[in-house]
């Protein structure tokens, strides 16, 4: 049975970046199933990077490999790694922070780091830009494949000497929630925030109550309105908004038949933060 390697990049499609990475892989081991994960990531997006892994490594079989490329330091000292996760999947990317989301929501069981200068395709030693090549496919067609085990991949590193970047958890008082908005549902613009459905459990929220949603870039005030909790998006009318649940059970907030993030020129990260009251309501 053939291994399973799956890949994240920020290149895109436009040029044979993605293609030679395949190419490489199947030099490996011409059996090996690889998937994207997406190759649509913001260039140098690391914060993005990490929460694309959150929301699909675990829905992965036990001993997938993933291969996430962004990396703004190719060629500096920043560190090439490889992480088991508690969950039983591989990551393989450089220490940059891509690694945040799974290590908070998911964990992280042992971390090997990797010799840029002897782990890698043979014939590239003179190349210094494309590791997500040279390094980083090749050794996840490696492990995936089984030419290679974990433990004689890389040198084990403490799992707490991991780049990461700050988080901010999610917050509920008696009337007030708070949270971030982690990232965009891209396609449809919906925003999906840190703020988990056990919140909502212990407000005895059912569908259709009503909320007050403010929300703040850092601390100016970007969006303020009376939002109805929906099953789903056809709870309410055309281009109102609506919160709802969505397939990480996080709380999320769309329009109906509309992109919330464009028509209220709302984007991501710890700058941006969704306070849900449940008070001073007409």
């Amino acid at each position: 049975m053939s291994g399973k390697l799956v890949i994240q990049t920020d290149f895109g499609l436009q040029d044979g970046a993605v293609n030679a990475m395949y190419g490489v892989a199947y030099q490996v081991d011409a059996a090996l199933s690889i998937t994207d994960l997406t190759h649509e990531i913001t260039p140098f997006d690391i914060h993005d990077a990490s929460y694309r892994l959150l929301q699909s490594v675990s829905y992965w079989p036990k001993e997938t490999v993933f291969v996430s490329v962004v990396d703004p330091g190719v060629g500096s000292k920043r560190r090439s790694v490889v992480a088991l996760l508690t969950s039983g999947q591989y990551i393989i990317t450089p220490d940059n922070g891509t690694l945040t989301y799974v290590k908070n929501a998911i964990g992280i069981k042992e971390v090997r780091e990797i010799n840029e200068e002897t782990q890698r395709l043979a014939g590239s030693s003179d190349s210094h830009t494309f590791h997500g090549r040279d390094v980083y496919m090749y050794n996840g067609a490696r492990l995936a494949s089984k030419k290679i085990t974990f433990e004689n991949l890389g040198t084990l590193v403490s799992p707490e000497s991991i780049s990461t970047f700050p988080l901010n958890p999610p917050t509920q008082k008696e009337t007030l929630i708070e949270g971030t908005i982690d990232i965009l549902d891209i396609r449809f613009g919906s925003l999906w925030t840190n703020i988990p459905l056990d919140f909502l459990k212990n407000w005895n929220v059912q569908y259709g109550d009503i909320f007050q949603v403010d929300i703040y870039e850092k601390e100016v005030l970007r969006y303020q309105q009376q939002v109805t909790f929906g099953r789903s998006f056809a709870q309410v009318k055309p281009h109102e908004p609506v919160l709802y649940i969505n397939s990480l059970l996080n709380i999320g907030l769309g329009l109906n038949l509309g992109s919330f993030a464009s028509t209220y020129h709302i984007e991501t990260g710890t700058d941006w933060k969704i306070i849900i009251k449940k008070e001073n309501l007409s």
